[in-house]
């Protein structure tokens, strides 16, 4: 059985006995300077305490470790641990509170809805296009495990991946690759003979299953390679198209395996209606106008903001579309998570750094308005910050928001740190996994209180 393990202010109470010991060593004349005989044997000084250890009558899910529990935010997290293809969830005694059985793997996001069902990306029975993170089903799993809503989205044409969000109309957007054979991806500008699998975006209707909207990365696309393929002209002067040619630094583009962009995750801006899309090879964040129609998603017109399906903003890492006026922040990316309330217009991200071997999460401000500019610094303002040493995954991993003020950190192969805003480790959890995120819930919330915890 593993171990829950308190420690409480060891410091503190090791530097106490210590200064204990010092003044019953010393003679009143030492202390005071006056000449006074000491009468009588001097007590013997008490064995400083080790740290607490407890060990619970249960079996947690992981080693805990608590530096001050004055301040660790007493709720619950849900677990998204792809390695096992588990969901469940625990309290910070890291104690099993409740599990959902699932049909199929994970592939990868699970998360509760207020009324306490389940929204979970899985993978389909077969999915066609088997990259990481592959996914190809969407569900709804209500708390007795009955699934009430399968889509199946699986084959060569589309595969949903990753991620996947509720709109607050109750429609569902997901990621999903699709694949451009090598003939087109080099009729597209591509500088390699072989297929590549694009992003693009659907918007469901679960009560219909009918596809509403949608939007593909292969219409925004530009590159500089061969004059005579389409999508040609200068990659610097047209932020709002995608360089279908850009290359991470840390691999090459026959590494990637015509995984070109590999998406992460996905976010709705409801006060803007635009969805933020996560882009881990290009180390950086994408935002889209959700305002448009599908046939104006696949032009350069219309909407909103007048640019179709063009990005209307990006951040993160200005090497994809060659901007020298500003400076790369990440190095690989996961889970822009927008805040809300006080903390509205700002967004958290956790970037796995993996050229770097350091993982940092950002808190930031979002512009007030998506403008996005050529040769104009467009990288956001950093509100907060947080790194450690030992803090590093290269996939995977997160951060949200509790209702203390802290910021509770997924790292993905380690488990779960909580820190506050002056950047104080006050616990930490270990749990053997792949662990893709942890999502906060308070304890009396409408999605535990659905559960019947």
């Amino acid at each position: 059985m593993m171990k829950i393990i308190f420690i409480r202010h060891t410091a503190v109470l090791l530097a106490f006995f210590a200064s204990i010991v010092w003044l019953q060593s010393c003679s009143e004349d030492e202390l005071t300077g006056k000449d006074t005989e000491i009468v009588g044997e001097e007590p013997i000084p008490e064995e400083p305490e080790d740290p607490v250890i407890e060990e619970p009558d249960f079996t947690p899910e992981g080693i805990v470790e608590v530096f001050n529990a004055d301040k660790v935010d007493d709720n619950f997290i849900l677990v998204n641990d792809a390695a096992a293809n588990r969901a469940y969830l625990m309290d910070k005694e890291a104690r099993l509170l409740h599990e959902w059985t699932l049909t199929n793997n994970i592939g990868n996001d699970v998360f509760l809805l207020p009324n306490g069902k389940l929204l979970a990306s899985l993978e389909s029975d077969d999915p066609q296009i088997k990259l990481g993170g592959k996914g190809g089903r969407l569900q709804i799993i209500a708390p007795d495990n009955s699934v009430e809503w399968d889509f199946i989205y699986s084959s060569l044409e589309g595969e949903t991946h990753h991620d996947v969000e509720q709109l607050p109309n109750g429609n569902i957007i997901a990621m999903v690759w699709e694949q451009l054979s090598s003939a087109e991806a080099v009729q597209a500008g591509f500088m390699l003979e072989e297929a590549i699998f694009p992003e693009s975006i659907i918007e469901i209707d679960p009560a219909t299953n009918q596809i509403i909207w949608e939007w593909h990365s292969k219409d925004h696309l530009i590159q500089d390679h061969d004059a005579i393929k389409d999508n040609f002209g200068v990659v610097s002067e047209h932020p709002e198209l995608i360089d279908i040619n850009y290359t991470p630094i840390s691999e090459t583009l026959e590494e990637v395996k015509g995984d070109i962009m590999h998406a992460n995750a996905i976010a709705y801006d409801e006060v803007n209606d635009v969805i933020l899309l996560s882009v881990n090879f290009y180390s950086e964040v994408w935002a889209i106008d959700h305002s448009t129609s599908t046939s104006e998603a696949a032009g350069h017109d219309g909407g909103n903001y007048g640019k179709g399906g063009d990005l209307i903003y990006r951040f993160g890492n200005p090497e994809t579309y060659r901007n020298t006026a500003g400076t790369r922040l990440f190095h690989n990316n996961h889970f822009p998570n927008l805040l809300k309330g006080v903390d509205q217009g700002k967004i958290l991200i956790f970037s796995n750094g993996n050229d770097i071997k350091q993982s940092t999460v950002y808190e930031m401000e979002l512009p007030v308005v998506y403008d996005l500019q050529a040769n104009t610094d467009n990288e956001l303002r950093i509100t907060w910050s947080f790194t450690d040493p030992d803090l590093y995954s290269g996939k995977v991993s997160g951060a949200v928001p509790l209702p203390n003020g802290n910021i509770l950190i997924t790292e993905g192969d380690f488990g779960y740190w909580e820190v506050t805003r002056e950047k104080e480790v006050v616990w930490k959890c270990n749990i053997e996994g792949f662990l893709w995120r942890g999502y906060h819930y308070a304890n009396d919330g409408p999605e535990i209180q659905a559960l019947g915890l």
